[in-house]
């Protein structure tokens, strides 16, 4: 199960420090996703990260980033609503509802389903699943490795995820409160996980 990070949409002091530490505890991918922001602001943080660190991100604005950075991918969402002519790169969206997913899930490496559960970051944005539409959709191979949870993912949640075959876990809300927590108590919440 690929574990994934989503960033603040909002710029804070020390995010770069923050997202290279995100992967040295053990996230596997990390999505820029600045929807209010400035390309230069967008530019100074891939700065600050390795050239292994860039590998490992999708951004979800300014797909010019991508072929600037050697970034890992693209993420279609409304600020960028089709991949630039001749785009071969990693590619990811999100879905609201089962039906999307089966449109879509074929044509992309993952997409994200949300909201899975209530929103930690996003006040009044419940989730639009019940276990059992979960449950059915995971025995009709509609959710599988190919769809990631998002929406009020929490570190609780993973073993009840992995018994419903998502491919991945998405998180906003929840590491956002890891922040100041030192690197080893980090890795030892995703060592408990994996």
């Amino acid at each position: 199960m690929k574990l994934i990070a989503i960033t603040k949409p909002d710029f804070y002091d020390g995010e770069s420090a923050f997202i290279k530490r995100l992967f040295e505890s053990g996230f596997d991918i990390v999505h820029l996703r600045k929807p209010n922001s400035d390309i230069d602001n967008c530019r100074n943080i891939l700065n600050e990260l390795s050239s292994e660190e860039r590998s490992r991100i999708v951004v979800h604005d300014y797909p010019e980033l991508y072929y600037e950075f050697s970034l890992k991918g693209i993420h279609i969402n409304k600020n960028i609503v089709k991949y630039p002519e001749g785009y071969q790169g990693f590619k990811t969206r999100s879905c609201h509802s089962l039906e999307e997913v089966k449109l879509y899930k074929d044509d992309f490496d993952y997409v994200f389903l949300s909201p899975i559960f209530d929103s930690i970051s996003k006040e009044g944005y419940k989730s639009l699943f019940t276990e059992d539409e979960l449950r059915q959709a995971s025995e009709e191979g509609i959710i599988d490795e190919k769809v990631v949870a998002l929406g009020g993912v929490d570190f609780d949640d993973f073993s009840f995820l992995k018994g419903l075959n998502f491919g991945g876990a998405a998180m906003l809300g929840s590491i956002h409160r890891l922040k100041d927590l030192p690197l080893d108590e980090m890795k030892k919440l995703l060592f408990d996980w994996k």
